[in-house]
């Protein structure tokens, strides 16, 4: 049985930095798609940074970002652990969601397309106070 398990959520004010992680348990996703979504009240789950590597292709890593957090939040893992992370720098209150981690087994292009990933977290709550 597969289980992402997400940490590192809180409060911080703007300006601050967290890092998220994503343990990953049942099996291994050196290949395939390690994604983060995001989910603020009364809004829809958004895409916001996905590390891909084609089925085969462990070695070849490509990182995906949404534009609103470009340059301010980086994915990256540590395959001896199973683990993903996201550090969130510069943190602004629009920041603020329950943010959730989700693998996509079979490393579809379609990265930010939350419809092709097999398995979630359960999430963590962001949030940003101004």
């Amino acid at each position: 049985q597969v289980q992402l398990v997400e940490s590192g959520g809180g409060l911080v004010q703007a300006g601050d930095s967290l890092r998220l992680s994503c343990a990953a348990s049942g099996r291994t996703f050196s290949s395939g798609t390690m994604g983060w979504f995001r989910q603020a009240p009364g809004k829809e789950r958004e895409f916001v940074a996905a590390m891909r590597a084609p089925i085969g292709w462990a070695a070849y890593i490509s990182t995906y970002y949404a534009d609103s957090v470009k340059g301010r939040f980086t994915i990256s893992r540590d395959n001896a652990k199973n683990t993903v992370h996201l550090q969130m720098n510069s943190l602004r209150p629009e920041d603020t969601a329950v943010y959730y981690c989700a693998a996509d087994a079979h490393g579809s292009i379609r990265y930010s397309n939350a419809g092709v990933y097999d398995y979630w977290g359960q999430g963590t709550q962001v949030t940003v106070s101004s």
